[in-house]
């Protein structure tokens, strides 16, 4: 066990409280409500373009095959929604934390043979995790695009049809550029309006429904699933592409997982069960109903109010619907770029914290610019929701999969179930995802093959970082002294003291920091107060400052001081070391403190066993990465970086 573990186990009571305890009824209506924005925007918002994308697929809109995709659409939304993740997997949390780095935290460590070697557990949540991002990026084009589409339903003139035809690209790409340039202020104020919105977008969702159902009631009859085996089994049917569209009902179910840390599972579960899938049945089956009134109907969401003002009004609450949806995605973006680096999977990035009171109030420059370039390049490239629709189910799909493996993981490894009581549940679950990321493959060459680029790009730079890096630490473990013994040897008086105190940033807990070792080597001299301090993310989300901190006094002077994190949390060593040397009586002072950061230089030609054309990869990526003082909020008048060659 690790240090950081052993912080993280003695303050994993105190989380478990802080998250077991109940709240009051007020705090769980403001959950609910803000859940309701949060964390059902993604999959709120599929009703505008699912159903609409799957009946287009359909030879005929005849009874049968209409009552065929309404249930695959119910019975979609009850087993993959309902009982996979709101009843099974949101039990699997971290301290109170979800998502699928979280899940990767709950499977215990297995010893390794070599530095670099990485388990089929953590290759299978990290390739799932890069496919997060394309989902990401696909979220906000698809979502916004198709509601900007309703424009061409206010009205048949042609005149206005050709006018809205060559502005619903640029109208699109205007929105996204500005929710991506609005995420530097944080998004405290927005968040607060996320909920009251979407209370009154799925009403107005119920509502549409039930309107559309009053006239045709005998749509209810599609809940029985052998109209969904009828459909599977008919011939004459291009039943891929109906389950491929079929799937798009279910995206931002990880969102479900993902956002349980920050509502937690009773508001989610109550959100879903009560507010939301009612008001998502209603209105896919009154979509049903309205293809069963009018086959002919261009467009099955829009077409369930008149053309004029109440499309108008419409499109605007969709709009605002989408804004909500696409914002989730991208903080939840931010959220899980965070949680990489600190799981150390992804080179450090500068991270911003918008709010002095919320912990998950983050915005991160690089990611925000690289999801806004790739979501106005998809839009422009793709040009409608419907072509888009062909890429966005395999990032939803394929991460779906990941996560039920890895849930068979920790079922049998962190909470010792049997294989025969594991096994038939996951194999359910496997099943389903299998089925529907098999209907999506097919579409690899429409515009699949987009986020699995992505997904591929990102998973060999997040598993470049991570052996590299542990080559990295393992060559420096050799090539330093344990830092008892520098210590000790500064006793004599041949070395000289200067006032002040010297933070010097370690990788390893034990060994002296490379950085010291530099600088003793060319200034000849050393601080009077010497703080080695190193810093380790626990497999937990949240550790106290009260448990963060392990002291040892190691004489003349010098100190080891180790400060655990959760992955959840953004570092300061400042404001962490004030507490810590009060706490201890070690003199600190503000003014006369300086911080040496080691800045390493790496050669592609060591003998490392990880191949050349990676390790330069590695090089380019290390030599962007942020200075320390970002990553440790260090102030920058305050640090002296040593550079030393590494051959890897």
């Amino acid at each position: 066990m690790t240090p950081a573990d052993s912080i993280a186990a003695g303050s994993a009571a105190a989380g478990s409280q802080a998250h077991d305890s109940s709240p009051s009824r007020l705090q769980s209506r403001t959950l609910l409500v803000a859940a309701l924005g949060v964390v059902f925007g993604d999959i709120g918002t599929s009703p505008l373009y699912a159903f609409a994308e799957s009946v287009h697929h359909l030879p005929d809109r005849s009874d049968a095959h209409v009552y065929g995709v309404l249930s695959l659409f119910f019975w979609s939304l009850v087993l993959v929604v309902a009982i996979k993740y709101v009843v099974f997997i949101c039990r699997a949390d971290n301290h109170g934390e979800g998502g699928i780095l979280a899940l990767l935290a709950l499977v215990p460590g297995r010893p390794r043979k070599s530095p670099i070697s990485v388990g089929i557990t953590a290759l299978l949540v990290i390739f799932g995790t890069a496919l997060l991002y394309g989902d990401g990026v696909i979220t906000p084009a698809i979502s916004v695009l198709s509601a900007v589409e309703g424009l061409k339903i206010v009205s048949d003139a042609p005149g206005y049809q050709s006018v809205v035809s060559h502005l619903t690209v640029p109208i699109t790409c205007a929105i996204l550029l500005g929710l991506f340039a609005a995420q530097r202020g944080g998004t405290a104020k927005v968040g607060r309006a996320f909920g009251p919105i979407m209370v009154v977008w799925f009403a107005t969702l119920a509502v549409l429904g039930a309107v559309q159902i009053a006239q045709h009631p005998g749509v209810f009859a599609a809940i029985s699933p052998h109209w969904a085996l009828q459909l599977l089994l008919a011939g004459g049917v291009d039943i891929l592409a109906v389950l491929g569209a079929v799937v798009l009902c279910v995206t931002g179910s990880e969102a479900l997982y993902a956002d349980m840390g920050h509502f937690g599972r009773g508001p989610i579960r109550f959100g879903w069960f009560w507010i939301v899938m009612p008001a998502l049945v209603l209105n896919y089956f009154g979509q049903g109903a309205l293809v069963l009134r009018t086959p002919d109907v261009e467009h099955t969401f829009w077409g369930m109010v008149s053309e004029g003002p109440a499309t108008v009004a419409l499109v605007a609450l969709s709009t605002l619907a989408t804004v909500i949806a696409s914002q989730a995605l991208i903080t939840g973006c931010y959220s899980l770029t965070r949680q990489a680096v600190q799981l150390g999977y992804f080179p450090r990035v500068r991270i911003i914290h918008t709010s002095r009171t919320t912990e998950g109030q983050i915005y991160v420059p690089s990611i925000n610019s690289a999801l806004a370039v790739a979501c106005v390049l998809l839009v422009v490239a793709f040009g409608s929701s419907s072509k888009l629709a062909a890429a966005y189910g395999i990032a939803v799909t394929g991460t779906m999969l990941v996560t039920s493996l890895a849930y068979y993981v920790v079922l049998r490894r962190a909470w010792q179930w049997s294989w025969m009581r594991a096994a038939p549940l996951v194999a359910g679950f496997v099943v389903l995802d299998g089925v529907f990321l098999g209907a999506n493959l097919v579409k690899v060459l429409h515009g699949g093959w987009v986020p699995l680029l992505m997904a591929s790009v990102l998973f060999l730079v997040m598993l470049t970082w991570k052996q590299c890096r542990a080559l990295l630490h393992e060559h420096l473990r050799g090539a330093t002294l344990p830092l008892e013994a520098v210590a000790g040897s500064c006793g004599t008086d041949d070395t000289r003291r200067v006032s002040g105190t010297g933070v010097f940033m370690a990788a390893d807990t034990t060994a002296t920091p490379l950085a010291l070792l530099h600088f003793f080597k060319h200034a000849k001299v050393l601080p009077q107060t010497v703080l080695a301090v190193s810093v380790q993310v626990a497999n937990v989300p949240w550790i106290p400052k009260r448990a963060r901190a392990q002291v040892q006094a190691l004489g003349n002077g010098f100190w080891r001081i180790q400060l655990a994190y959760g992955f959840m949390q953004s570092p300061n060593i400042p404001i962490a070391l004030d507490l810590v040397c009060e706490a201890e009586g070690i003199p600190l002072v503000v003014g006369d403190t300086t911080y040496f950061v080691g800045r390493e230089h790496f050669l592609p030609t060591g003998p490392g066993k990880v191949s050349r054309w990676r390790k330069r990869l590695f090089e380019v990526l290390s030599r962007n990465v942020p200075p320390a003082t970002d990553a440790f909020g260090i102030p920058p008048g305050r640090v002296v970086e040593l550079g030393a060659q590494v051959a890897l």
